[in-house]
């Protein structure tokens, strides 16, 4: 499934192309399951077509796939033909296809581990991003509280566990409307307001540290209920409205902290702490604290996924059946 130029989901269109082939440190994957994410969405409207490094239309897209090992590239020793595996983020994109290309370094097994694959590359990827986001930026300490935005979305529904399993003391989500907060039950959170009430509702208990991939008023909100030295981890942009711009005086004043990370970049400079990373979380997820809602569409119906994740019908994730 191919964009074919930047507009609405209707670019999205299938095209038949030459089966990709793996070079030195890199393998090709029979996709069974890939993700849709709101990054995806925001490459197909040509949001960041302006940036360096960003894909140009006609591309693929597609950061994360479950499959089995189709083909190995020359030196790839660590994986054999027909090895269940699933990527985390990968910047070289190529996942809405039958047949992904994918980094070794970014690519995981799960020969024996029993996890279904369409909750693999749902909710592993995400556990990842979490985990280096609170570990590697907001350098988490035991006994701190968390507040998480967006609570019942894809990306942000990953960090209750793994803010618990690093020491979190309480963990708050928000959400954007009442009729969200049912979406958010199956998660550790210890409670969950709607974005318009959580400012009242945690006064006089500050948080440590935000995760928002939300943004917009939202965002500016926060820093309202930041404890001194809190940081507030940005981590996407999914509100329509615009950040309030801060000044650096005005964050030195308020103690305060605004880290950004996106982890398909970070990944791509950093290759080697991906499986570190995954090691970390792999047991959540194998668990059951980690279980996500999953709705699945064929590959062809790319087009109606980013429909609903643009509406905001997915309480969860979207991943596309091949």
């Amino acid at each position: 499934m191919t964009i074919s130029e930047f507009g609405g989901p209707g670019v999205l269109v299938p095209v038949e192309q030459p089966d990709p082939k793996p070079g030195p440190g890199q393998i090709t994957i029979d996709t069974s399951h890939a993700a849709v994410g709101l990054v995806d969405v925001l490459f197909r409207r040509g949001d960041m077509a302006g940036r360096a490094g960003y894909p140009q239309p006609p591309f693929v897209p597609g950061l994360e796939v479950a499959g089995t090992v189709r083909e190995l590239g020359d030196g790839v020793t660590e994986f054999q033909i027909g090895e269940p595996v699933v990527t985390l983020s990968q910047m070289s994109l190529g996942g809405y296809a039958t047949v992904t290309l994918a980094d070794v370094a970014m690519t995981v097994s799960l020969k024996g581990s029993g996890v279904d694959p369409a909750q693999a590359v749902a909710v592993l990827p995400n556990a990842t991003t979490a985990y280096l986001a609170l570990t590697r930026v907001a350098h988490l300490r035991k006994g701190e509280k968390v507040l998480v935005h967006g609570a019942a979305g894809g990306l942000a529904a990953a960090f209750p566990a793994v803010a618990r399993s690093l020491g979190a003391s309480h963990i708050t989500g928000t959400v954007s409307s009442q009729a969200r907060i049912a979406d958010t039950t199956h998660l550790d959170y210890d409670e969950v307001f709607t974005s318009d009430q959580f400012v009242k509702a945690l006064e006089g208990r500050p948080v440590d540290v935000v995760v928002d991939p939300v943004g917009g008023q939202v965002r500016t909100a926060t820093l309202d209920v930041l404890a001194p030295l809190g940081r507030i981890l940005l981590l996407g942009h999914a509100a329509r409205d615009l950040d309030i711009p801060l000044t650096g005086d005005e964050l030195w004043i308020r103690n305060a902290g605004m880290l950004g990370f996106a982890v398909g970049p970070y990944l791509q400079d950093n290759p080697s702490a991906a499986r570190p990373a995954v090691e970390q979380v792999v047991s959540l997820l194998a668990a059951g604290r980690l279980t996500q809602r999953v709705d699945e569409l064929p590959l062809t119906d790319a087009a109606e996924a980013h429909r609903r994740l643009e509406a905001r019908e997915v309480p969860g994730r979207i991943v596309l059946a091949v």
